[in-house]
C-alpha cells in the first residue's frame, strides 16, 4: 500500500527539519574550532546547494558581522543565478580573524561536510588556499573547474575587488563560468 500524499509531505518535512537540525549542529561545532569566528557570522541555507567562501572579510562584512555581505553579497546572488545556480540555496563564510592555518583549514572541512553542498565558490586567492588546505590540494587555480570529494568548486581571483572595476569584473565573470562550463 502506496502512502497517502498527506503521509508523504509529512515525512518530507519530518526529514527535512531532522537534517537541519543536525546540519546547525556540525556547522556549530566547526564554528567552535575557531574562537572569534562568529563576529563575521557564517550565514545562509543549511541544506544549501552552493557554498560561498570568502577570504579575510572586508570593512563592510566587518560591519554588519556578515560574510559575504553588502555590495558583494548582492553581486554574488546575480551572478549565481546567471549561472542557473539557486541564489536563495547558497551558504557564506569568511575567513576568521586572527586564526592560525589548521584550525581555519579544520573548520572549513567541517563546514563542507556538514553543508554538503554540490557547488563550492571561493571568492578569492585568501579562500582558495583556505578551500586547498582543507582538502589537502596544492592549489586552486582561478576559474579551474575542480573536484574536491564529488564537490564541484572554482576559484575566482578577487570577486569583492572586482565590483569597481570593469575589467577585473570582466575576469572574474569569465572565471565563474567555469562553473557553467561543467
Amino acid at each position: 500500500m502506496s502512502p497517502k500524499p498527506d503521509d508523504t509531505s509529512a515525512e518530507a518535512a519530518r526529514l527535512d527539519r531532522l537534517y537541519r537540525e543536525k546540519a546547525r549542529a556540525e556547522i556549530a561545532a566547526a564554528e567552535a574550532l575557531v574562537p572569534g569566528a562568529e563576529a563575521v557570522a557564517s550565514h545562509g541555507d543549511e541544506l544549501a546547494d552552493v557554498l560561498v567562501l570568502s577570504g579575510s572579510p572586508d570593512a563592510a562584512e566587518r560591519a554588519a558581522r556578515s560574510a559575504v555581505g553588502g555590495p558583494a553579497g548582492e553581486a554574488i546572488g546575480k551572478a549565481l543565478d546567471a549561472l542557473e545556480l539557486p541564489e536563495g540555496r547558497f551558504f557564506a563564510c569568511s575567513r576568521p580573524a586572527k586564526a592560525s592555518a589548521g584550525p581555519v583549514a579544520a573548520r572549513l572541512r567541517l563546514l563542507v561536510e556538514a553543508l554538503d553542498a554540490r557547488v563550492i565558490v571561493a571568492l578569492d586567492g585568501d579562500a582558495a588556499a583556505d578551500l586547498a588546505a582543507a582538502f589537502g590540494e596544492p592549489t586552486l587555480a582561478f576559474g579551474t573547474e575542480t573536484s574536491l570529494l564529488g564537490r564541484t568548486a572554482v576559484a575566482v581571483d578577487g570577486f569583492a575587488a572586482s565590483l569597481d572595476d570593469p575589467a577585473a569584473k570582466r575576469r572574474v565573470w569569465k572565471q565563474m563560468q567555469a562553473l557553467k562550463r561543467g
